[in-house]
């Protein structure tokens, strides 16, 4: 760890120790976690929450895998639209919804598979605002209609993208650059069904929170996945969902486990974590309280704020590298002020 700025000279006593910071580490992050939990905490709703998934088939992956940035942005907001256009129609729940989507890009053995995880409360406020609305007890919308509507939406947005010249086409898919033959590739898409699936509810805010905290800060593979390294091979667990969920070890060539974690990085400035409908960034304190009047709910105190003073000791606390708690092993002496050298003035 770099050599603080500040007097003292100190280690790290939080783990991970030498914490590089970087968002795709497995080890860091911690302290980014904590902090987006508790703020979230403050924004749990009393009311039953379900777990959506999006996924993207394996053609259109590959296209996303060359287009990350306008791709991975256009499976976010075309996820949270067809959540918010279903729930607004009345044959189905007829209200205004909010969602905390979150982008995942890989599968249990390290492959390409983008997918979009959302949280949804059992709920909204009504179109014109003046009642909560709740969702069928255990079940929140129908996953064919959503599935239906979300190849729509986002077939439509990727044509958008591409008349516009926002994509590009590498290697094997060189060959998409041509109008007509990406018009196949979207014909294709068209047929195929998209899976969309809604997972069991959750018991309460409090699960809601436990499922956040693993999954929102994840990356590819935890360190508790792995098994064995050496020179050459790496080992890890994986499940394999396609036999119901059974545990396998993968072993892998050393070059292959790094091209395939490298496969899930994201591109810089990019935001997985995205609120959308009453949890969008710009209304999210109005409308939860209008959430809240709406379910005669109390309104949760916000946490107390540290003193100043407090502020800038945990500042001077903090490696100025890698953001962990610091200890203060010695401070060095300030050193006496040097005089200024002697002058004979007769010379």
């Amino acid at each position: 760890m770099a050599t603080p700025r500040a007097a003292p000279i100190a280690g790290s006593s939080a783990a991970p120790i030498n914490s590089c910071r970087n968002r795709h580490c497995p080890k860091c992050q911690s302290q980014a976690r904590d902090d987006w939990l508790a703020a979230r905490q403050a924004e749990l709703l009393a009311v039953p929450y379900f777990h959506v998934v999006f996924t993207l088939p394996a053609q259109v992956a590959e296209i996303a895998f060359h287009n990350k940035a306008a791709v991975y942005a256009m499976l976010l907001r075309t996820a949270a639209e067809t959540l918010r256009i279903i729930a607004a129609d009345p044959r189905h729940l007829g209200a205004e919804i909010g969602l905390l989507a979150v982008l995942h890009t890989w599968g249990q053995n390290l492959h390409h598979h983008p997918h979009v995880h959302c949280i949804v409360p059992g709920g909204g406020p009504s179109l014109d605002g003046t009642r909560w609305v709740a969702c069928r007890r255990g079940f929140f919308l129908p996953v064919r209609v959503l599935s239906r509507l979300f190849r729509r939406l986002f077939l439509d947005q990727l044509q958008a993208a591409f008349e516009a010249g926002d994509l590009g086409f590498f290697g094997e898919l060189a060959g998409l650059a041509e109008p007509a033959a990406f018009a196949r590739c979207l014909r294709a898409a068209r047929q195929l069904d998209w899976v969309v699936y809604a997972k069991p509810p959750f018991g309460g805010p409090a699960q809601v929170l436990a499922y956040l905290s693993r999954y929102t800060h994840r990356v590819a593979i935890a360190n508790s996945r792995l098994l064995s390294m050496t020179d050459t091979e790496v080992a890890f667990r994986w499940k394999d969902y396609r036999h119901h969920g059974k545990a396998r070890v993968m072993t892998l060539d050393a070059d292959e486990f790094i091209r395939r974690f490298l496969l899930h990085t994201l591109p810089d400035g990019f935001h997985r974590i995205r609120h959308y409908g009453f949890l969008a960034n710009g209304h999210r304190a109005a409308k939860l309280a209008l959430c809240r009047r709406l379910l005669d709910g109390p309104h949760p105190e916000p946490p107390a704020r540290p003193a100043q003073d407090t502020i800038q000791q945990r500042a001077s606390e903090r490696c100025p590298c890698c953001g962990g708690a610091m200890v203060i092993l010695a401070t060095l002496p300030r050193p006496a002020p040097r005089r200024p050298p002697f002058w004979d003035d007769s010379s």
